[in-house]
């Protein structure tokens, strides 16, 4: 990558509140195909390995499915070394791919996404929303409370206008539970 060329990074889960590098666009974007899930196990971040939390990652689907995010264009010089961090903060399971995203206005281009397939180690797979919300509500790690990623996601996708049911599930599952506990 030359210091004149730019590449698109897709954020369906922390990038999307919490992207913490510079970029030189943004946009709403979506990636057919895919849905958000609540099924990577957290032990770097958002919990430990004796406890692990739960982050989202892309399920493959349906040519029906489709996740919506946020997608950050870097450029230049800083263009590597946002990627080279990524690749750090993405390194508890989640692997690069190129894909095409398609935003609001119809217009598609090419993004890096990171995924983390059922292969890898800290992938959790499917539970109730309950079971997930049971496990994400103690859990913390270096990166804070995993309660915090969950809440922090489901405002973002409110702000961008992003209907996501599962989140939103989750996010109900979550606040009951707390409601319930401090009765």
């Amino acid at each position: 990558m030359t210091d004149k060329q730019s590449i698109w990074v897709f954020g369906y889960g922390s990038l999307i509140w919490r992207p913490d590098f510079e970029f030189v666009g943004k946009r709403v974007a979506q990636l057919g195909g895919y849905q958000r899930r609540f099924w990577q196990g957290s032990t770097d971040h958002r919990g430990v390995p004796e406890a692990p939390g739960r982050v989202v990652t892309l399920l493959a689907g349906s040519a029906e499915d489709e996740c919506w995010g946020v997608a950050y264009q870097i450029a230049g010089q800083a263009a590597r070394e946002i990627i080279d961090a990524l690749d750090y903060r993405e390194r508890g399971g989640y692997v690069q791919r190129m894909e095409i995203l398609r935003d609001r206005n119809g217009e598609q281009f090419e993004s890096l996404v990171y995924i983390a397939t059922p292969a890898n180690p800290n992938y959790l797979g499917p539970a109730s929303d309950e079971a997930i919300a049971r496990q994400i509500i103690p859990s913390v790690g270096p990166s804070g409370a995993n309660l915090e990623y969950l809440l922090e996601l489901a405002q973002a996708l409110r702000d961008h206008a992003i209907d996501d049911p599962h989140v939103f599930a989750l996010e109900r599952a979550a606040l009951s539970q707390l409601a319930a506990m401090r009765q």
